[in-house]
């Protein structure tokens, strides 16, 4: 199996212990570890901000937080990846949109505040596998770690997993600048281990599908590219949807979000739609059907109709939402092409970051091999592929 040990086995678990120590050399106190997962999105693209639905499950690699009380109002926190330090003075006024890694620290902290969950002054030391800018949800991860150990830290035994993913997603709202969907902290915080989650991004009510794989696994292929247009294009795209559900709603009444338009209501008023508005509503409410079927498929081991149904998920994503980019396609393309693999997909917002690939365990090193050749003859970034199991959400060590 040369060139099969890169995507197989791969250290997934940063050392606790090893943190511990690399706190106490920094701070006082006796620290506490907690972590919280990325996440791959297995089908379900750009549905959650239509109140639809995904299905994403959390991936072994996490962000890691080691941290203690230090009895004043500051929030002193280092992080090891970046090699920078910040604090945030929790009684002094609220500083929004820097435009770095401290909207995440600050916003997270002061949307738990909101929500009347105990945060006080700690000192805190973060470090992370999930990679930064590739689609696999480094920030939720982020906010989640931070949420549990604040939270946890301040003297809440058992903090409710639904109120942390929320204040992540106030921060980006409000601190970040990103109007993201509830999907990525809801998995970070809520993930099964050996289970994916379907999750009703209206209701927020989640359903472990348990993933009966056999001898297949789920392949990550990071890109290694983030195109520029990644931030812009994603509020554009949701404006996007918002138009469409006011056009339509001029025909179908009560409509609140595409949630509501069936494929056969689509079909009967889609050209009262512009081309481009028509086409992005199309990818939304075909693949709120992918979704649903992938989860009853995946439900009793129907890899092949899973498979399948991410291929035309990828295709949509491609060509009617038009978030893809030729890494991604050919990364795509080119792993549904192998003997093994069932299907293939860009996975996250798109422009860059990573696909999904179900594939037999056997066909993992020809994926490898023929992903990263086909990067190479066109002159792309080395890929990075690993293999990964679903596992469980926000916790402590």
């Amino acid at each position: 199996m040369n060139g099969g040990a890169s995507v197989i086995s791969r250290s997934t678990v940063l050392d606790v212990d090893g943190l511990k120590a690399q706190f106490s050399a920094q701070f006082t106190g006796t620290p506490q570890v907690f972590s919280a997962p990325g996440r791959v999105n297995l089908i379900g693209e750009h549905t959650d901000y239509n109140d639809g639905f995904v299905l994403p499950m959390a991936i072994e690699r996490r962000t890691y937080v080691a941290g203690a009380k230090n009895g004043t109002s500051l929030l002193r926190v280092k992080s090891l990846t970046l090699g920078e330090s910040v604090e945030v003075d929790l009684a002094g006024p609220a500083r929004k949109r820097r435009g770095s890694w401290v909207d995440f620290v600050e916003g997270t902290a002061r949307a738990l505040l909101e929500r009347k969950l105990p945060v006080v002054g700690c000192d805190l030391l973060i470090d992370s596998n999930v990679p930064h800018g590739a689609g696999l949800s480094a920030s939720a991860a982020l906010e989640l770690a931070l949420g549990i150990a604040l939270v946890s830290l301040g003297g809440e035994t058992e903090p409710d997993r639904v109120q942390l993913a929320l204040a992540g997603q106030a921060a980006e709202h409000q601190y970040v600048g990103t109007m993201c969907g509830i999907m990525d902290q809801y998995i970070a915080a809520l993930g099964e281990r050996d289970a994916a989650l379907l999750i009703d991004c209206r209701s927020l009510e989640p359903r472990a599908v348990p993933l009966r794989l056999g001898t297949a696994r789920v392949l990550v292929c990071d890109t290694k590219v983030k195109h520029e247009l990644s931030s812009s294009e994603y509020n554009v795209r949701r404006e996007e949807c918002e138009r469409g559900v006011s056009i339509l709603s001029e025909v179908l009444p009560g409509l609140r979000s595409l949630r509501d338009v069936s494929l056969g209501d689509f079909t009967t008023h889609a050209g009262r739609l512009p081309d481009v508005i028509r086409r992005r509503c199309l990818h939304v409410v075909t693949e709120n059907e992918r979704t649903l079927a992938a989860a009853e498929a995946l439900s009793r081991g129907d890899l092949a109709r899973v498979g399948q149904l991410m291929i035309e998920s990828h295709a949509s994503l491609r060509d009617d939402y038009q978030v893809s980019c030729a890494e991604l396609d050919v990364a795509a393309e080119v792993a549904a092409a192998q003997p093994g693999v069932y299907g293939s997909r860009m996975t996250g917002g798109g422009f860059g970051g990573c696909t999904v690939t179900l594939a037999e365990e056997s066909a993992l090193p020809a994926v490898e091999a023929a992903v990263k050749a086909a990067f190479l003859s066109r002159g792309f970034r080395e890929p990075e592929l690993f293999a990964t199991t679903a596992c469980e959400g926000a916790r402590r060590h």
